[in-house]
């Protein structure tokens, strides 16, 4: 079974990723996003935040890992919430977490 967080890092390659707060919020509303994921180990309020937005505008949640391994997947120092941008990573990445037990996966 492949790591999902591989599969993030070719999705960042690709240029299929976007992270940061205000950027994930932007492709949410632009309806951009194919898939939230946030960070396990972010603050309550920062889950809560993105789950209503996510449920709002119907886009798929992943909560789950921390936010170091989400960083490292990327490249980058520490990530709280990233959102992947395009449908195909999106499933594949879907597909390798629904047996994963440390995500909460929020159709």
């Amino acid at each position: 079974m492949s790591n999902p967080l591989s599969q993030l890092g070719l999705a960042m390659r690709a240029g299929k990723v976007v992270s940061g707060d205000e950027i994930v919020l932007k492709a949410i509303r632009s309806k951009e996003a194919k898939l939230v994921i946030v960070a396990g180990n972010s603050s309550l309020n920062t889950q809560k935040k993105f789950r209503d937005k996510c449920g709002t505008y119907k886009v798929p949640l992943l909560i789950g890992f921390d936010r170091e391994h989400l960083g490292a997947s990327v490249g980058k120092p520490e990530r709280v919430v990233l959102a992947l941008t395009d449908q195909g990573f999106a499933n594949l990445l879907r597909k390798t977490v629904s047996n994963t037990s440390e995500v909460e996966y929020i159709e």
